[in-house]
């Protein structure tokens, strides 16, 4: 597993849709050793700190293995590194290998994988694609966000090392497939809370589910804690 490209961008308006937009999507790929704190990296930022950033998404990785997907299905050839909004565009780890909670050192900072991302319009007015989001998606190739265990520095090239692995075992793309696609399973909702990493957005989407289900609250299992300054949206 390697680490490609650290990408970054302030929060910068944009016109769409006849709208002034505030967003930092517009990421660009950056050279040398830049600072991973807590919240973000060093000159990085989000525009809407409601439903993106905060210690549970302070870094986004997508699976450079999915540019080519995308770009023979949308037969394009313009993109370059953080064409998704990603800031770690990283090599080797597929949304089915890759757990909630699994821990990752790269470079001389230490993360811990939180949730699959949800892309919202601001990933249609990125690609030029009004619908790209949904698709984006029912896809299963959705990359994932993760918090900062111990800030240091990262670098294009890094090696990135499984240091931990989550428990129990549910991978990215099984919890988004919970969360979208599979409402009716039960069991796979109070896995899901066994989940210590995952963020409090995910966790209150099970909770709600399971308790609309008529599974008494008292029996779910309790929050790790793990959540402070977490953003509130999925």
């Amino acid at each position: 597993m390697k680490l490609l490209s650290v990408n970054l961008s302030e929060p910068k308006a944009v016109e769409y849709l006849g709208k002034t937009v505030t967003t930092g999507i517009f990421k660009r790929s950056v050279e040398g050793r830049v600072a991973l704190h807590g919240q973000n990296l060093e000159g990085d930022g989000q525009a809407d700190r409601k439903n993106h950033g905060g210690a549970c998404k302070a870094v986004y990785a997508y699976p450079f293995e999915h540019y080519a997907d995308w770009a023979r299905e949308l037969g394009r050839e313009d993109f370059v590194f953080g064409q998704f909004g990603e800031n770690f565009t990283v090599e080797g780890m597929p949304e089915d290998a890759i757990h909630i909670g699994d821990q990752f050192r790269i470079g001389s900072a230490v993360i811990e994988v939180t949730q699959p991302r949800v892309p919202c319009f601001k990933l249609a007015m990125k690609m030029g694609l009004e619908a790209f989001p949904k698709r984006f998606l029912a896809s299963g190739r959705t990359g994932f966000y993760a918090r900062v265990l111990e800030t240091g520095e990262v670098e294009a090239q890094d090696p990135i090392l499984c240091i931990e692995a989550g428990l129990p075992r549910v991978s990215v793309r099984a919890i988004a497939r919970l969360m979208f696609q599979e409402k009716a399973d039960l069991e796979g909702a109070m896995l899901a809370l066994q989940l210590p990493a995952l963020s409090p957005g995910w966790r209150m989407v099970f909770e709600k589910r399971l308790v609309d289900a008529g599974v008494p609250a008292a029996d779910l299992p309790k929050a790790s804690g793990k959540g402070e300054g977490c953003g509130e949206g999925l």
